[in-house]
This record gives C-alpha cells, structure tokens and sequence, in this order.
C-alpha cells in the first residue's frame, strides 16, 4: 500500500514529531523548520505522522497497488 502525503504548510509549526515517528525516514524539516517529504517511494502509508501530528498540518491518502482495480 502507497500513499498521497498531503502538508498543509500554514499549519505546520516544525515541532518535528511526525519525522521522530516515520519509521521510513520519509519526512524531514527543511532549513526554515517546516517538514516536507524527502523519500515518499519509502512511505509504507503506516500513518504515523498524520495520526501524531498535533497540528492536524499532515493528510495521507492510502492508495491502492493494483492498478486497474474496480470496486
């Protein structure tokens, strides 16, 4: 399972949680201390940093691996 990573920079006050918590080393916060996505082809859509995020500034869209799937 992939993910979408969605940061909503306006929300992100660069406490760095979400990166302590990725297990990948997906995120990281950049020279102004705002978090972004580094390594998004490791994400493993654990959702980690969405979940912990205390200012609600990290969305993850799960996505499916099969491609051509219906429902």
């Amino acid at each position: 399972m992939k993910s979408d990573i969605t940061i909503k920079m306006a929300r992100c006050k660069g406490c760095g949680i979400c990166v302590a918590f990725c297990p990948k080393q997906v995120l990281a916060l950049d020279e102004l201390g705002k978090v972004h996505v580094v390594n998004g082809e490791a994400c493993i859509a654990c959702g980690q940093c969405e979940l912990r995020c205390p200012d609600y500034a990290i969305f993850m869209d799960k996505l499916d691996d099969k491609k051509g799937a219906t429902a």
